[in-house]
């Protein structure tokens, strides 16, 4: 199998599991402390993929390290850490079908820009033509208010932490890909973003004073977290490794089938509203996933 065609594949599996995990997560999330349920499975994972980097590495004889150690602390720092913890503070507070919509289109615009700046990536005309129907669906979307709700308290402050939490991955994938530049195993990249991350997490656990919270979680609320980590390992996983094979700004877009998926997740387990505009919105956003799946990545200059 081609490369290129690699890569399309471990973006859209990269981009089902998240729309899997956003209306989860949210279920998950109601009665739990973000901190917390972000620090635990950040930290889980990046001792999965800490084993799974160094099998590789003594496999291939190959070095642990190959990216700068400044790149592997932004990446856990921005990515890992404080994106996390304003995206799940953000989902308390907003419905999963919003959620989704705005992390996962704005999350391709950011990035498509960012790229353009800083990893001179080309965009073919077949995807600023995609990149324009997805501006078309967030503006859709905003046009379909809701009211507050128990489970949705606050959609605008919620929203505007996720818009917040977007831009910061965007800036990480930027980082991520010239990690991998370097030659660094994508493997290694997940490990500093997620156990690192993991840590600064825990400090903020810490200095909120909700360690006896963490101590006290029932046995759901750690099943419930087991499942998120699960599904949060699946989405890293295939997502860094599409990155080896494809454009950042190409792999972002991919992640525009996910949206439908958690709006249609939200409905069905946690009874969120459908407007009519989201789903147009949707209808949108897949249409230029599809648009754009033939578009050969590419560069404005050879490496």
């Amino acid at each position: 199998m081609k490369s290129e065609s690699k890569g399309i594949i471990l973006a859209i599996l990269a981009a089902v599991i998240s729309g899997i995990a956003i209306p989860a997560n949210k279920f998950f999330i109601v009665k739990l402390d973000a901190s917390i349920f972000t620090a635990v499975r950040a930290l889980i994972i990046g001792a999965v993929f800490f084993c799974v980097a160094e099998y590789i590495a003594r496999k291939r004889r190959a070095s642990f390290r190959k990216a700068p150690w400044p790149y592997l602390l932004a990446i856990a720092a921005i990515g890992g850490a404080a994106a996390f913890l304003l995206y799940f503070t953000g989902l308390q507070l907003t419905t999963a079908g919003r959620a989704a919509f705005l992390y996962h289109d704005l999350l391709a615009a950011f990035t498509v820009v960012l790229a353009l700046a800083f990893l001179s990536e080309r965009v073919p005309r077949k995807m600023a033509y995609a990149i324009i129907a997805m501006f078309a669906g967030t503006a859709i979307l905003y046009l379909s208010q809701i009211p507050a709700s128990q489970l949705w308290a606050n959609p605008n402050l919620g929203d505007m932490l996720v818009i917040i939490a977007t831009l910061l991955w965007s800036v990480e994938y930027i980082i991520v890909k010239r990690a991998i530049s370097f030659g660094e195993n994508n493997f290694v990249v997940s490990f500093a973003r997620m156990f690192f991350g993991g840590l600064i997490l825990f400090g903020f656990v810490i200095v909120l004073g909700n360690t006896a919270v963490l101590l006290s979680l029932s046995l759901q609320s750690w099943i419930n977290i087991l499942v998120s980590t699960i599904l949060l390992f699946a989405d890293i996983l295939f997502w860094y490794w599409s990155l080896m094979y494809i454009n950042v700004s190409k792999a972002t877009l991919l992640l525009l089938v996910a949206p439908a998926i958690s709006l249609a997740g939200g409905v069905l387990l946690i009874g969120e509203p459908v407007p009519l505009l989201q789903v147009a919105g949707s209808v949108v956003m897949l249409a230029s996933a599809y648009f754009i799946i033939g578009v050969k990545s590419e560069s404005r200059k050879k490496a």
